[in-house]
């Protein structure tokens, strides 16, 4: 079945390079069709279209895509390999070499910004944002 909805990512003239790029990075990665204009690639499960459009539009922090782990090696492995070639920022974001704008962020941060104990929630937010790569234990220890 086609997923309703799908991201839609507008590269210059990398399409193809930059859906080859997540795949490697991504296990449960895969390219579903290619064509000259672009291609339709999958990453755990989450359909996307990457397109050759021209340099007329470019990412932006408004969107990016969310990974989500559970451990601090997997947040570790995916900083690392999503900013080579690109750059990375604040609080677990950074932009790929293709210009797309992702966030590593392990899942017990919600769980520590969402704690009843306020005070403890000011902390971790506080930690967080002195952060560029998260730290588990570095969130935890706040």
């Amino acid at each position: 079945m086609t997923e309703k909805i799908r991201p839609f990512l507008w590269y210059d003239d990398k399409a193809h390079e930059a859906a080859k790029f997540y795949c490697s990075i991504f296990e449960n990665a895969k390219i579903l069709n290619e064509s000259e204009m672009g291609c339709t690639f999958e990453l755990e499960g989450r359909q996307f279209v990457a397109f050759n459009g021209g340099p007329e539009f470019k990412f932006t922090e408004a969107i990016s895509m969310f990974v989500n782990c559970e451990t601090q090696r997997e947040v570790d492995e995916y900083w690392e390999r999503l900013s080579a070639g690109g750059r990375k920022s604040r609080c677990g974001w950074l932009q790929d070499k293709y210009g797309l704008w992702w966030q590593v962020v392990p899942s017990v941060l919600f769980e520590l910004l969402g704690s009843d104990d306020e005070e403890k929630a000011e902390r971790v937010q506080k930690a967080m944002l002195a952060m560029d790569k998260l730290d588990i234990e570095g969130l935890k220890r706040a």
